[in-house]
Order: structure tokens, then C-alpha cells, then sequence
């Protein structure tokens, strides 16, 4: 019976969000919840509650996690300032020579805005409020217009610097020293966000590249679907939109490949440098900065607290022996490693469809990642394995994010039938990305050895 309260606690989580109540509470909640019965029927020690004080300093003290609001700054800031806008118009005249020129322009801009956001809905409401309409008038099919602008939202979990990748190199850095010490290790070698960083480069560069091959070949293919007009291009004008962000963005991943800065420093240049652009726009006054100094303080206020129930959660869950149920239910498996990450990663893609990555983040990957590592499994592979997967389940019928993000933008001629459609291509995109990463995981680690060594 004893084993099977971790379980119930993980059951318990997941009712109580599909329910609607909040994250953050919802774990820290069910934690005290369990924890007291626990005392009550003898079965759990009180005394473990003390280390959670600990936890919340470390938390507190942990300059990686510095990223997080440095990073959502930034996003905010370029996002404000309405830079993807004119990169996206501009971009839309260069491509505008070629099938699919629009929906190209799309995905490139879309990249761009994902990996300075990396929230997904961000990303997604934007682009769908800029193109759309856009796509629609130019006669672009529903179908194919809302699936480019779905996949393209869910690029900030994949293309780094992302605030998807600073919380899962951070939370696997930790679990990659557990396990190593689970071994006997004691001089545990470190993974950081940064190795991360780099690992995602070409998985990331992989699937836009797959993403705008697609777009072509449908142009081809059948171009009722995907029409353009050729427009007069303005080099002056693209390059002024196109080189300063693109510019920036160089700047910060390039900061961090080289070594040159951490993560947290490299967000904070990004942050300044957005605000630089920002005003010498234009487009940055005293109550604009009020405006992305609010929504910054919420979406930082969102992660710290669902990180601080994350954290109680999993507290209380070793505290009745659950890293051990684990552990012990993987090794069973039949296929030993490979049965246990294929079963990890279908989970987690499920759990995609009701949970956010930031919870699947703090709840599942400190309780499997351990147990996988130590299995043998390299911990950047993992990362942006766990990355590329949440991205496709973000899109995925009929839970997926992306797909509710933008029916809350989407003109009402645009219908919820023509939205799922239009993503079910690019999903069998993804999932032959994760499935050629799966084959190769040097496409994951190749480059970070390659620069260490």
C-alpha cells in the first residue's frame, strides 16, 4: 500500500489541474495534503518537512534561474516594441518571389520571436494576430495558414536561448548529479544550460529547415493553397528591421557558446540590448516600460511559484519512497534503457496535452531523470530530446496549447476542424525529428564536444 502513494500523488496532481485549480498551489497543496495523512497513519516522518526551507534558499540562491526573468524581458521587450512586425512585413516582401513566400516569412520570423520569448502562447497569440489575417487575404488555405503559425509558436521550446532550455538544464544539471553520486561518484561532472544551449542548435535549425521544405513542396504541389503576389522589395528598409535583432540575438547565444558568459549574464546583455533597440525606435516610452515591467514581475512570479510547489512535491514525494518505486519499476521493464525512455518520453508527450512544460519540468524530470541518467543516458541528448517532445505535444489534438492559443485570435470564418487539420503535417514533422534524434543522438551532442574539446 505504501508504494502506491506516490502514485496517488501523482494522480492527485493531475485531476486537480484538469479541474482548473493552479499549478503552483495544486503541487504544494497535495504535497501537505499527503504529507499530513501520511503522519496521521505513521507512514511518513514529519522531520523531513525541515529541509524544505533549504530548498526554497537554494532556489533563491541559484543564479541560474537569474536567466528566467532576464530572458522574459527581453521577449517582452522585442515584443512590445512591435519588431517582429516589421521584420515579418519586410520579410514577406523578400519572400514574396517564391511559392509559399508569406507562410516562409512566417516561420523565419517566428523563429526568431521564439527564441527571444520562449513561451509558447507569446508566441503563438502574436504571430496569429500579425499573419493570419494576412495569410487569409492573400488567399492562403485556413489549413495551411493556422498550422505554419501552431508550429511556429511552438519553435521556443526547441531553439535556444529559451526559457524551456534554462529550466530543463537547470533541473537535469541536478539530476544529472544525483545520479552520478548514486554511483558512487563524488565528483559529479556538471551539465549545464549553456551544453543545452548548444545541443538544441542543430535539432532546432533541423525542423525549421523541415518546416519551410514542407511549405515548399505544398506550394508545388497544390498552389491554391498557398498564393502570392510578387512585391517591390525595400533593401534599406529589411535590413533595418532584419540585422539589429537578429543582431542581438547572435550576440547573447553567441556570449554563451563561446564561454564567453553564463546563461544569466548573456540574458542580462539580451535584456539590456532589447531595451536599447527598443527605444532607439521609438517605441519605448515610460508607460510601455511600466507595461513589460508588469507582465515580466507575472510571468516570473508564475515559474518561481510553480518551481516552489514543484519543489515541496517532490519533497514529500521520496519522503514516502517514491524515487525508489521508480527506480525499481524501470529497471523491471522490458527493453531495459531504451524500454524505460520510450515509455518517459510517451508520458511525457501524454502529460502535454493538460500540463504546461514548466510544470512537466519541476514535477516529472527530477522524478524520472535520475533513474535515466544512471542508467547511461546522456544528459544533453535527454534535454533536448524531453524539449523536442513537449513541443510536439503542444500541438497535438485536441489538448494541444498552441491549438487553443490561437483559436482565441483566429477570425470566426477560421474553424476549430481547419486548425487541427492544419497542424497534423507539421506533427508528423516533429515526430520524425525526435525520431531521427533518437537514432542519431550525435545531431544532440556532437557540437557541445566538438566546442569543449
Amino acid at each position: 500500500m505504501m508504494e502506491l502513494i506516490p502514485l496517488l500523488m501523482f494522480v492527485a496532481v493531475c485531476g486537480a489541474l484538469m479541474l482548473g485549480y493552479p499549478v503552483a498551489f495544486t503541487l504544494g497543496g497535495t504535497a501537505l495534503l499527503a504529507a499530513g495523512l501520511g503522519v496521521v497513519a505513521g507512514v511518513f516522518d514529519a522531520e523531513l518537512l525541515r529541509a524544505f526551507p533549504d530548498r526554497l534558499y537554494g532556489i533563491m540562491q541559484n543564479g541560474t534561474l537569474m536567466a528566467v526573468p532576464l530572458f522574459v524581458l527581453m521577449g517582452v521587450m522585442l515584443e512590445r516594441a512591435r519588431i517582429a512586425e516589421e521584420l515579418l512585413v519586410n520579410l514577406a516582401r523578400v519572400f514574396s518571389g517564391i511559392p509559399a513566400g508569406m507562410a516562409v516569412s512566417v516561420v523565419v520570423v517566428g523563429a526568431l520571436l521564439a527564441a527571444s520569448t520562449g513561451i509558447v502562447g507569446a508566441t503563438v497569440v502574436t504571430m496569429g494576430l500579425m499573419s493570419l489575417p494576412t495569410m487569409l487575404n492573400r488567399g492562403y488555405s485556413p489549413k495551411l495558414a493556422t498550422g505554419t503559425i501552431c508550429a511556429t509558436g511552438t519553435l521556443g521550446q526547441i531553439i535556444p536561448p529559451s526559457i524551456a532550455l534554462v529550466l530543463l538544464g537547470d533541473t537535469l544539471s541536478n539530476a544529472y548529479q544525483q545520479a552520478q553520486l548514486s554511483q558512487g561518484i563524488f565528483n559529479p561532472k556538471p551539465v549545464s544550460v549553456g551544453d543545452l544551449f548548444v545541443g538544441a542548435i542543430i535539432p532546432g535549425l533541423l525542423l525549421v529547415a523541415a518546416y519551410i521544405l514542407y511549405l515548399l513542396l505544398i506550394a508545388r504541389r497544390e498552389p491554391a493553397m498557398a498564393q502570392e503576389r510578387h512585391e517591390d522589395v525595400d533593401l534599406t528598409e529589411t535590413l533595418k528591421s532584419l540585422l539589429p535583432p537578429i543582431a542581438l540575438m547572435l550576440l547573447v547565444l553567441g556570449s554563451i557558446i563561446t564561454g564567453a558568459a553564463t546563461p544569466t549574464e548573456a540574458a542580462a546583455v539580451g535584456a539590456l540590448g532589447a531595451g536599447v533597440l527598443a527605444w532607439s525606435r521609438g517605441a519605448l516610452n515610460w508607460a510601455r516600460a511600466g507595461e513589460v515591467g508588469q507582465s515580466t514581475l507575472q510571468v516570473t512570479a508564475m515559474v518561481f511559484a510553480i518551481l516552489i510547489g514543484a519543489s515541496l512535491f517532490s519533497l514529500v514525494f521520496r519522503g514516502f519512497g517514491g524515487e525508489e518505486v521508480v527506480t525499481h519499476f524501470f529497471e523491471n521493464l522490458p527493453g531495459g534503457v531504451i524500454g524505460a525512455t520510450l515509455l518517459v518520453m510517451l508520458v511525457i508527450f501524454l502529460l502535454g496535452f493538460i500540463l504546461d512544460f514548466i510544470e512537466i519540468t519541476f514535477v516529472v524530470v527530477p522524478i524520472v531523470g535520475p533513474v535515466l541518467l544512471a542508467m547511461g543516458l546522456d544528459p544533453v541528448w535527454l534535454g533536448v530530446m524531453i524539449a523536442l517532445n513537449l513541443q510536439t505535444s503542444f500541438l497535438t489534438p485536441p489538448f494541444g496549447f498552441a491549438l487553443f492559443y490561437l483559436r482565441g485570435v483566429a477570425p470566426v470564418e477560421v474553424t476549430t476542424g481547419a486548425i487541427y487539420r492544419g497542424v497534423v503535417p507539421f506533427i508528423a514533422i516533429q515526430l520524425l525529428v525526435l525520431s531521427l534524434l533518437a537514432l542519431w543522438p550525435s545531431l544532440a551532442t556532437w557540437l557541445p564536444g566538438y566546442l569543449a574539446s
